[in-house]
């Protein structure tokens, strides 16, 4: 006759070991280790990066207090000391030897449990983690809105005359000031809505709001003479931002025209511009601006 009874025979030594493996499964979940320190450090003058972790104990078999947190790097085990943000936060200031740019660690926590009416020692492990110092990178923008034109300005460290700013994928006239700062004019883009700033490359800087804005131009038309000038007279509503207002002004006759970049001085609200006749055509002046139609003003060289 086959035995039925589950807590004998087969069934009994399979329910065993499947208690066994639940018990072992219980056991490591008792603490709760996550690394909250990031893979990419900015580098900075001090060459000191935190490390930080989070040990947060699991039910009420661990000891208030017991748990010990070290971080072993460079194969020295070194205690980590408890975050000023409280919790269960634990932080170690590692001070990166000169010349290197990376390095690799692990956690080693100690800690404190009851069992039955006795308290034990545990230690657990964690898996190797690595991070990297980033001598390149973008910190932030200097403000976060504003109008199509504006000139703005980035912060952060290794930039070079290569790199190009783009706003969505639209690149921008890009400004190299030094290794810490660019500045970049903001393109015809759309306004009234949030666009991400990059830079060339793939680096990320943030979002910027660009806000609407309007444009008046006069005359409303223009005819010069080969080698003769003309004015053209560029208004705003509103005082030109912080850098100055680019104005992107195009033509379908480049040979004809001759002018200079049309830029509203910081603070001011309207600019005039010099126009030089090159050679004999009849074409137009093609003005954008975020938030209206695009400014269309016919012009002749005779």
């Amino acid at each position: 006759m086959t035995d039925k009874n589950p807590n004998s025979g087969p069934g009994r030594i399979l329910l065993g070991i499947l208690l066994s493996i639940g018990a072992i499964f219980l056991a490591g979940c008792d603490l709760t280790i996550k690394n909250l320190t990031p893979e990419d450090f900015s580098e900075n003058p001090s060459q000191v990066y935190t490390i930080t972790i989070e040990a947060r104990p699991r039910g009420a078999s661990i000891r208030s207090g017991s748990v010990r947190p070290h971080i072993v790097i460079d194969g020295d085990i070194h205690p980590m000391t408890q975050s000023g943000l409280g919790g269960h936060l634990y932080e170690y200031d590692y001070h990166l030897p000169a010349g290197r740019q990376q390095g690799a660690y692990y956690f080693l926590i100690n800690y404190e449990y009851k069992s039955g009416d006795k308290v034990k020692e545990k230690e657990k492990f964690t898996g190797l983690f690595k991070f990297k110092i980033l001598n390149r990178y973008a910190l932030s923008l200097e403000v976060n809105r504003a109008p199509v034109g504006a000139k703005v300005a980035i912060l952060g460290r290794g930039f070079t005359q290569q790199d190009v700013v783009l706003v969505d994928s639209q690149p921008a006239r890009t400004v190299f000031e030094s290794s810490t700062s660019l500045s970049f004019y903001v393109p015809a883009v759309s306004g009234g809505r949030n666009h991400t700033v990059s830079i060339s490359g793939g680096m990320n800087v943030g979002t910027l709001r660009i806000d609407a804005s309007s444009i008046h131009v006069t005359p409303s038309s223009l005819s010069i003479q080969k080698g003769g000038q003309g004015l053209l007279a560029f208004s705003t509503p509103s005082p030109a931002p912080p850098g100055g207002l680019l104005i992107d002004v195009t033509t379908d006759i480049p040979s004809s025209v001759i002018m200079p970049e049309v830029i509203i001085p910081e603070g001011a609200r309207s600019v005039s511009i010099s126009i030089t006749g090159g050679e004999p055509g009849v074409g137009a002046l093609y003005i954008i601006s975020s938030g209206a139609e695009e400014i269309i003003i016919p012009i002749s060289v005779n």
